[in-house]
């Protein structure tokens, strides 16, 4: 059996697709007011302007980044990979 670690037996894995998704932030609402909530509702998070949001892959986090606007759709900019050290 091929060892994974082989840079060939890792071409496999490299097109398979993963679940990429960011946390802008969350909140927790009672039953009571998720039910009022309608076109126009506003729902304030419990993250800062200027917190940073998280990278997940299949929901595992992996970075942080900021929040940028690239044409007309939203981007995420790495600032910080989870578990490296920061210079």
């Amino acid at each position: 059996m091929a060892n994974l670690t082989d840079e060939k037996s890792l071409d496999i894995v490299l097109d398979v697709k993963v679940k990429v998704t960011v946390q802008l932030g969350s909140v927790n609402l009672p039953m009571r007011d998720v039910l009022e909530l309608s076109t126009g509702s506003i729902v304030q998070l419990m993250q800062h302007a200027s917190d940073p949001v998280g990278l997940f892959v299949n929901d595992k986090l992996v970075a942080y980044g900021e929040i940028v606007v690239v044409e007309d759709n939203f981007g995420i900019k790495i600032t910080e990979l989870v578990g490296s050290v920061k210079p």
